[in-house]
């Protein structure tokens, strides 16, 4: 039914169309419906930033030989094309309007007639052994080739479109198509009549009859030429996209996008993108061994239909889902632009690099630093206060846990090292940029930091002070601050320059951080449902105070108090009614779990769930019958975050405090105090409800992990395993 609706508002948005063509093609021969002087026109700038390309509504996609034949080079690789088609299909009932170039029909072709050669061969062997030869495919004559593979590709894309309910037409040009006026007019003016009907066009070169080598790209043919000399499909598709006004063109190789020199020699670099600035910086590898075009061939026609007004990124064909991901604006292959985010803007890639080489420096000369902080406002005096315990962190880094002398002249020490480079998510607080710097620092870690727009002033200004605190020590690139519009989805596909991501901010931040990071590990917790259990052995007093600090002191924190648990025993007693109108004075909206509701004729309204983290002056109430309920709860409910026991019996605390498996458990005190400056962490990143590595609040700790040296004098493994060899000590020695 959806489909048939997108159908019907697909028929009457072409219908206009037709109509519209109709009212220029009634009048005299066709023509099409831009006209020639005005054809290099946009009727918008060329995309500047790759978020933009969500709103390219045409798209010329060109398919290289390479992306389309297989690795053996025998037939079409149909898995890869079927992907293709799809996200083609996908964009086209999307509504946008699609043209595809392509090559194959030559490979198509190789394939149906190395079967029949193949057989004829063999049946040539059987009736003559001695007049049997070795077919080689290499010999079959490519215009031979590709008259008898053009049916069968387009045969083949038809039955993948269709399955989509797409529509196709094929559209066979040749070099002279382009240089002869009436026969280029009439070619565009298909293509947008093609287009006009909801079609999706597919053009390739006819290379059963491709025009002599003697005719050259200077010369005219027939007529004045227009535009880009025409050698292969890069350059045609480039011409295409110029003519019909297109807003985006990507031209898939097998390549990732351009290198600034060949992609298999040391010190190439994938350059997201590219400027004219950047032709001079360029070395060129050999042409593809499929086709015909090389990577020079594709930036002279990307930069040639770009100068025309369309965007263009080159990309890797045979990466998965590679044209809906660059219309999702990630960072994929060399996004062609005229103009950067900023003349001096440092890509992330090289943040990241700057960050691993220079923050080992901190380990050594940062001791001393200091936040130089002239601002007046209430939270930035605050922030040097929270992080100016971490000045004793700085002795973190390199410090020995364990001594082991394995056998004699043979010692072995475990010592703390930073983890690598850090990726900070945060959202609109700035005072996390400072804090999160200063561990960094401690820890001798590279950061980069990704804030919200709300405080990108603040963060800029901020970030200033950190700067000029690590320039003390020439570490200044240790630390930057992400102020591109990078896609927080690129960054996160990093996994070679960053080595933990810590996302700070809402569950829905944490959770789509958690679910989009698919190779970077992730520190951080998706949800706070705290609780506290009022026991039947509790104090009144203290029960009011700790329940009113945990959901009322900072109600938005993540170790807020979420779910109230009261035993039902207190329940005719006066704990119950004075709990709850302590809330209610506070401003607390309450609402009522299943068991409570049963037992309140009158009372607040029922919670729709029992595990949902309010972040407000609300929380649910909840009746247990027992302690071991009350566990049993927090462990069905809760988020392993911080849960807290308000009781005077100890065994009670005892088995609460071991049984519950949050990252934080407390007795007769308020969850609020799960903070790394609470607990004496100097400043935290985060808090971690992980079971690996660092969990709860996570201070310089958390950033490090260790590494194993091993010092000898000539020692082989093999010494051991000898008669009469070395023995092994393993011996305890101290850390002095």
């Amino acid at each position: 039914m959806l489909r048939n609706s997108f159908y019907l508002a697909q028929s009457l948005r072409n219908g206009f169309s037709r109509i519209a063509w109709r009212a220029v093609s009634s009048h005299g021969p066709r023509q099409p419906l831009v006209s020639p002087e005005r054809r290099l026109e946009k009727a918008h700038p060329t995309f500047t930033e790759r978020s933009q390309l969500k709103y390219a509504r045409r798209l010329v996609v060109k398919l290289g030989s390479a992306v389309i034949t297989r690795e053996d080079n025998h037939g079409l690789a149909l898995g890869r094309l079927a992907s293709i088609v799809e996200q083609v299909a996908e964009c086209h009932l999307e509504g946008r309007e699609v043209m595809m170039v392509t090559s194959g029909a030559v490979a198509f072709g190789k394939q149906k007639l190395a079967q029949e050669l193949l057989m004829s061969l063999s049946m040539r062997e059987t009736l003559n052994p001695k007049d049997s030869k070795e077919f080689d495919g290499a010999t079959l004559e490519p215009r031979a080739a590709a008259a008898v593979g053009q049916s069968g590709l387009m045969s083949l894309y038809d039955a993948m479109f269709a399955q989509y309910g797409v529509k196709i037409a094929q559209v066979l040009v040749t070099k002279p198509d382009f240089y002869n006026e009436e026969t280029r007019n009439n070619l565009f003016c298909t293509l947008s009549e093609l287009i006009s009907l909801n079609i999706v066009p597919i053009i390739n070169t006819n290379d059963a009859v491709s025009p002599p080598m003697f005719i050259r790209d200077d010369e005219p043919a027939g007529g004045a030429r227009r535009g880009i000399p025409i050698k292969d499909n890069d350059s045609l598709s480039a011409m295409l996209a110029a003519e019909v006004q297109a807003d985006l063109l990507i031209l898939m190789s097998d390549v990732d996008g351009i290198y600034n020199k060949p992609p298999w020699e040391d010190g190439a670099k994938l350059m997201h993108t590219y400027t004219s600035d950047d032709s001079n910086s360029i070395e060129f590898g050999k042409k593809s061994k499929v086709g015909t075009g090389g990577m020079d061939s594709k930036v002279k026609a990307a930069t040639w239909a770009l100068d025309r007004g369309v965007s263009v990124v080159i990309c890797n064909g045979m990466q998965e889902k590679a044209i809906k991901t660059i219309i999702g604006g990630r960072k994929v292959g060399t996004f062609f632009t005229e103009a950067t985010e900023s003349a001096n803007a440092v890509p992330v890639e090289v943040m990241a690099e700057n960050g691993e080489w220079t923050a080992g420096q901190m380990a050594y000369g940062a001791k001393g630093i200091a936040f130089h902080t002239p601002f007046s406002t209430p939270i930035i005096i605050y922030i040097p206060h929270s992080v100016s315990h971490s000045d004793f962190l700085l002795q973190n880094v390199g410090r020995v846990l364990r001594r082991t002398r394995l056998a004699d002249q043979l010692e072995l020490k475990q010592v703390t090292v930073p983890i690598g480079v850090l990726l900070v998510i945060f959202e609109s607080r700035p005072d996390s940029l400072p804090q999160v710097a200063a561990l960094a620092m401690a820890s001798a870690n590279g950061l980069l930091l990704k804030g919200g727009k709300e405080a990108a002033h603040s963060n800029k200004a901020l970030m200033e002070l950190v700067k000029e605190a690590l320039a003390t020590v020439g570490a200044e690139h240790a630390v930057s601050l992400v102020s591109t519009r990078e896609e927080i989805s690129d960054l996160l596909s990093m996994e070679n320059h960053i080595d933990l991501i810590i996302p700070r901010g809402s569950s829905d931040l944490v959770r789509s951080i958690q679910q989009q990071s698919l190779h970077i590990p992730v520190l951080g917790h998706a949800e706070g449902v705290c609780h506290v259990y009022i026991d039947r052995d509790a104090d009144l007093q203290k029960a009011l105070r700790i329940a009113r600090d945990a959901k009322c002191d900072y109600p938005a924190a993540c170790n807020a108090m979420e779910t109230l648990l009261i035993h039902e025993d207190l329940m005719s007693g006066a704990i119950f009614g004075d709990v709850c109108n302590m809330l209610k004075r506070e401003g607390v909206k309450i609402y009522a779990g299943p068991r409570l509701n049963q037992q309140l004729t009158f009372g607040p309204p029922a919670a729709k769930s029992l595990k949902h983290e309010y972040g407000a002056l609300e929380c649910c109430i909840e009746v247990v019958p027992s302690l071991d309920e009350a566990i049993n709860h927090i462990h069905t409910y809760g988020s392993s975050h911080t849960d807290v026991i308000v009781t005077e019996n100890d065994a009670a605390a005892k088995q609460f405090l071991g049984s519950v498996d949050s990252a934080c458990v407390f007795h007769n005190a308020s969850s609020r105090f799960a903070d790394g400056f609470r607990f004496g962490l100097g400043a935290e990143v985060g808090i971690s409800t992980a079971r690996i590595h660092a969990r709860g609040p996570v201070g310089v700790e958390g950033l490090l992990t260790t590494k194993w040296i091993l010092e000898g004098q000539d020692h082989a493994a093999a010494d051991f395993a000898e008669e009469g060899g070395r023995t092994w000590l393993h011996e305890t020695l101290p850390l002095d």
